[in-house]
């Protein structure tokens, strides 16, 4: 028997050889959920043993010079747990993390778990609504390009995302800066150049919703355009690869409209990996955009990170980089749970 004399039965062999190895989802799920949680152990390996590897004695920079005397050291070593020996501060560590307990801030003398809480409502407010608008707004240019593809749309959303992207989110926060909130010639500024509100108003009655709202602005496009390329090329790449599969074909053949053949089947096919980066998108929501919030002084999680590291307050540093890891390793979880829903033969 040969082969090429039975190549159906040779694609059904692998085929079915294909169904076997698949998982089923609760398998794959398991799978996936204990990966998950050797990357938070792993993460949190990093996260404690990272600011103990620090050039410098710990006793000095976090005392930052007001400890003088031997009595001092032993109590700030004691309040600290420095006393004990690595592995029980490491144990220590994953049962107060556990808990919820993160230490105590350096700068600010508070509990660094309410200093995140905190911080975690603007940072999410900005970028959660910059993420949603960059999401929209990119995946549609891409699908757009991509269906005209060599078009005048085409050309001018690919050569404006291009330009976008290579755009520090910094300098493009400081060009609308100047242009929107300070003015320029006879143009007086719009917006507002910082701040998440008015500090004469209340933010939690309406006018002070309007208020956070348009101090927002600035900050949200900033994010939106910095962010808009990762879709749209992403999208437009994806949906390139599909025009050329032969279902695409055979709809058309069966008399369905052009917008039909691209919305039904073509644009589908393309969002699985579109999926997977907005879902890994999501976990930069918490870990905030560090410059457009230093730029536009939003107190946000970026802003407490930056002053964090000009004090330094490792324990903020520590409880930020824990919760902006988490925050990735949670999406990335998430990605792959629906990309497993909506393409099986991700689970073999």
């Amino acid at each position: 028997m040969s082969l090429v004399a039975e190549p159906g039965l040779v694609a059904d062999s692998e085929q079915t050889d294909d169904q076997t190895r698949r998982r089923g989802y609760p398998t794959y799920v398991l799978i996936k959920v204990l990966g998950s949680a050797g990357s938070l152990l792993f993460m949190l390996l990093v996260n404690f043993f990272l600011f103990r590897v620090l050039p410098g004695d710990p006793v000095r920079t976090l005392g930052r010079g007001h400890l003088n005397t031997p009595a001092q050291v032993a109590a700030f070593k004691k309040a600290y747990g420095l006393d004990q020996p690595l592995g029980v501060q490491f144990l220590t560590f994953l049962k107060q993390t556990a808990h919820g307990d993160l230490g105590l801030s350096l700068q600010f003398r508070r509990p660094v778990s309410e200093l995140i809480w905190q911080a975690m409502g603007p940072t999410l407010l900005l970028v959660g609504s910059a993420a949603i608008l960059s999401t929209l707004i990119g995946v549609y240019l891409g699908i757009r390009g991509a269906w005209n593809r060599g078009g005048v749309f085409d050309r001018i959303s690919t050569g404006t995302s291009l330009t976008l992207y290579a755009m520090p989110e910094w300098w493009l926060g400081l060009i609308l800066i100047a242009g929107l909130g300070v003015g320029f010639w006879f143009v007086p500024g719009i917006f507002p150049t910082g701040g998440l509100h008015s500090p004469d108003v209340n933010p939690n009655s309406l006018h002070g919703i309007l208020d956070t709202t348009w101090h927002l602005t600035l900050p949200v496009v900033t994010l939106t355009l910095a962010y808009l390329a990762d879709f749209s090329l992403i999208m437009r790449s994806s949906l390139l690869d599909e025009l050329g599969e032969d279902y695409l074909q055979t709809a058309r053949a069966k008399g369905l409209r052009d917008v039909q053949v691209r919305n039904r089947h073509a644009v589908r096919n393309a969002l699985l990996p579109t999926t997977t980066v907005i879902a890994l998108n999501i976990g930069f929501v918490v870990s905030g955009a560090i410059t457009v919030e230093t730029v536009f002084s939003i107190p946000g999680l970026g802003l407490l990170s930056t002053n964090a590291i000009g004090f330094p307050d490792f324990p903020v540093l520590q409880g930020t980089f824990l919760v902006a890891s988490a925050g990735v390793i949670a999406a990335n979880l998430a990605a792959n749970l629906v990309y497993g829903l909506l393409d099986p033969r991700v689970r073999t």
